[in-house]
């Protein structure tokens, strides 16, 4: 006989699911239920090692219950079982911030944990009787204050079964589901025909997903690299080698791709139900995100409401996108984004920012939280954008003016919390006394101590009612702490500590990530697979070293499936964007060479600068001399917004004669994630190589690595500022159709340092000088 599927819950999340009721409410910051569990962890060992001879700390139960088609296996850890001759108790440990004499029962999802354990407990040892003790623990006094309770195993029984009844039809749906897309997946083809070299590319992800590696994919343009990530993952899931695939992107534009690569799988008769994840200030449907009953009418009784809400949607549709989110959420009258959090448990492919499985503040705990792994699968697309978004997650930093003003605003209504930020004040006034412009800091423990007192202070300062805006100030302010703290406790040889003098007397100190790569692995580590691609991963040795910690990692060079005869790729010998060299000299010969370039062919034009300041200042020479009836030009504004945004792609698509210059910013919006094929761009000038402008952060960076023995410029300055020539060249071949220039103008590049990281698209390019560079641009039109 077939064994029956095994489905796992653990006892706290089921009573939380199926338990929950009343008002969603933020005033209680979810950060601080972190704090909670955190500091609740060290009051657990506490009082468990208080204990006497008769108890029985950290207990694992389990504990099974068969249905016709599936069993449903119950796994938990009771903090306590206490035999005192014939009698049992299971004990159930909580830290709370709460006033405890405020307390006058236990809280009810508490209670009903406890009955779980004691039913399990209690049936698995044949007892007829056995009682629940509810230990709650001041996290700042440590004070305790105890609730028992007796049971008979019948009593129980009855409430446990109930329980389960009510989980079943949310296993049933959960099984059915699992049946069905396994069996949609049988016939699945890819859904096209292979482009070169995309075969192996799909062969390279499942061979990684089914051996539990990880994979980096330099993918050129044009490789279908969304399609040949997102199937090969949809073939192992359907064959057991994964469960849960999270597409994550860095941009709004990339996950409309791999919305529809999975929606021409569907298409073939895949059975998947995917949800894009949309950011919470987005989907919110009050004019003022204010999460709470008192200011939203979604929030008050919203747990009520929101399990029928997501089982409704979920029996109905496969795809979730914004639209149907917010329509389910106003028909019941719920939290909409909660309730696409709550619908993420359910659904098979998840779309979203990286933020929802690395951002230690935003990430969704439900599947990343402390002790949840699951089998999941990543593919990060454009994951270069992943280097500066991981160093900026697990970085933090404190003003000390946040803190003057803060005590300011309590000064009339908390003396203590006055007191604590007043030396937090005066701890900072010694650390910039100590700094002229930056100071590298070896140890800030005292500091650290000093902030854990006044994050308890304002815990206090919460509990108690303030003026609204008060109330939000100080919330907003412990945010910024914690999190600060949090990123203390991460901190290793990865971070550097420092302070920093800013223009207007503003004066912070940052705990600066570095090399995030530990903390991106941790978060990689709850699932069983990833794939990172992007069109620009070059080197990829260096992204390994910001982005994994394994030693057994993959790597692929995706072979471009376009004609190299189509792109004309040329090298500009004489002139340069380096600080030293700028001025009307220097313009006058940049606009000389993008008038030849523009000139040749009518046509789309786009020319990078690497500032604003210097786009302005050639533009202004390239007007005076070239601008008239068939050269129009256009100008991205470094405050564009999403209308001026979509008029300045508009013009791409319009008929016209002569040619259309676009001055852009390299590392802008339209130098990357934009797709403007065939004869909507056919040419691009970069000028400059990239590199950011020097900061101290930056020549702390460099400084970092070079004390590793690496280059430190390479990974401070020249990779980063490679990777935005890259993305910004990378709009002008498209398809396999598309034919165009690339003109790379500083003499830099024609370094042996820069060219050693030119793409293998770009062998065969030509170098020039202003005199000759008509002519190699002729013969390739």
């Amino acid at each position: 006989m077939e064994e029956l599927p095994r489905i796992k819950i653990s006892v706290r999340n089921l009573v939380e699911f199926i338990l929950r009721s009343g008002d969603l409410d933020n005033r209680r910051s979810s950060s601080a239920e972190r704090e909670a569990m955190q500091k609740g962890s060290k009051l657990h060992r506490k009082i468990q090692k208080q204990m006497d001879s008769t108890y029985q700390a950290e207990v694992s139960l389990n504990y099974e219950v068969s249905y016709e088609e599936f069993i449903i296996c119950l796994e938990g850890r009771a903090d306590g079982i206490i035999r005192v001759k014939d009698r049992v108790t299971i004990d159930e440990i909580k830290g709370v911030y709460l006033d405890l004499n405020s307390l006058d029962a236990p809280i009810e999802i508490h209670r009903a944990q406890a009955m779980c354990y004691a039913y399990m407990y209690g049936s698995t040892n044949g007892l007829e009787t056995i009682d629940i003790q509810m230990t709650y623990g001041h996290l700042e006094t440590e004070a305790v204050k105890r609730f028992t309770e007796s049971f008979t195993l019948e009593q129980l029984a009855q409430w446990f079964h109930d329980l389960m009844q009510r989980y079943y039809i949310w296993a049933r749906f959960q099984y059915e589901r699992k049946k069905q897309r396994t069996d949609s997946m049988k016939d699945l083809q890819f859904p096209f025909s292979y482009r070169k070299g995309q075969r192996d590319l799909v062969s390279g992800v499942y061979r990684t997903i089914t051996q539990k590696k990880q994979l980096f994919i330099q993918a050129p343009t044009g490789v279908g690299k969304t399609m040949s990530t997102i199937y090969p993952a949809v073939r192992a899931v359907g064959e057991g080698h994964g469960d849960k695939i999270f597409y994550l992107t860095a941009k709004t534009v990339t996950r409309t791709v791999a919305e529809e690569a999975f929606a021409i799988l569907k298409e073939k008769g895949l059975s998947y139900k995917t949800l894009t994840i949309t950011a919470k200030e987005k989907l919110c449907l009050c004019e003022n995100m204010e999460c709470n009953p008192e200011s939203c009418p979604y929030a008050k009784g919203h747990y009520d409401r929101v399990n029928d809400a997501v089982y409704e949607l979920l029996i109905k549709e496969d795809t979730y996108y914004r639209e149907d989110i917010e329509e389910q959420a106003e028909k019941w009258q719920v939290c909409p984004y909660e309730m696409c959090l709550d619908i993420a448990t359910w659904v098979d492919g998840i779309i979203c920012d990286y933020n929802y499985v690395f951002d230690p503040n935003v990430r969704l705990r439900r599947f990343f939280g402390e002790g949840v792994k699951g089998e999941y699968l990543f593919l990060i697309d454009e994951a270069h954008n992943l280097v500066d978004r991981g160093r900026q997650m697990y970085s933090a930093v404190l003003y000390k003016e946040d803190f003057l003003e803060v005590r300011r605003e309590v000064k009339a209504h908390s003396k203590k919390l006055e007191q604590q930020l007043k030396k937090c004040n005066h701890t900072f006034l010694q650390y910039k006394q100590e700094c002229d412009t930056y100071e590298i800091l070896p140890n800030i423990g005292p500091l650290a101590v000093q902030l854990m007192n006044v994050l308890g202070e304002m815990e206090n300062f919460l509990e108690t009612e303030h003026e609204r805006e008060l109330q939000k100030k100080i919330l907003e302010f412990s945010f910024q702490v914690r999190h600060f703290l949090n990123m203390y406790d991460l901190a290793d040889d990865n971070y550097v500590i420092y302070s920093e003098r800013e223009s207007r007397e503003r004066f912070h100190i940052t705990l600066y990530c570095v090399n995030p790569a530990a903390n991106l692995q941790a978060c990689l580590d709850k699932g069983i697979s990833a794939v990172f691609f992007s069109a620009t991963l070059l080197p990829i040795q260096y992204y390994r070293t910001l982005f994994s910690t394994r030693e057994d990692d993959y790597a692929m060079y995706a072979v471009s499936p376009f004609e190299r005869e189509n792109l004309c790729l040329l090298l500009g010998r004489d002139v340069s964007s380096k600080y030293t060299r700028r001025g009307e000299r220097e313009y006058r010969k940049i606009a000389e060479y993008i008038n030849k370039m523009v000139s040749l062919k009518e046509g789309n034009y786009m020319v990078f600068f690497p500032s604003y300041r210097f786009l302005q200042d050639v533009y202004e020479v390239f007007r005076e001399l070239y601008e008239g009836e068939h050269i129009q030009c256009l100008l991205q504004s470094s405050c564009m917004s999403e209308q001026a945004r979509e008029e300045f792609l508009t013009a791409f698509e319009q008929e016209r004669k002569g040619s259309l210059v676009s001055f852009c910013v390299m590392g802008g919006i339209f130098a990357e994630g934009i797709d403007l094929i065939g004869n909507r761009l056919i040419g691009a000038c970069i000028i400059g190589t990239g590199i950011p402008q020097v900061s101290n952060e930056r020549e702390i960076l460099k400084t970092f690595y070079d004390e590793k023995g690496e280059n430190g410029f390479d990974y401070a300055y020249r990779y980063p500022g490679m990777n935005k020539v890259l993305q910004s060249a990378g709009r002008v071949i498209r398809t396999q159709e598309d034919k165009g220039i690339i003109l790379l103008l500083d003499e830099r590049f024609l370094q042996q340092e820069y060219r050693r990281l030119f793409p293998r698209e770009w062998e065969g390019y030509r170098i020039c000088s202003g005199g000759d560079m008509e002519t190699a641009a002729e013969e390739f039109w």
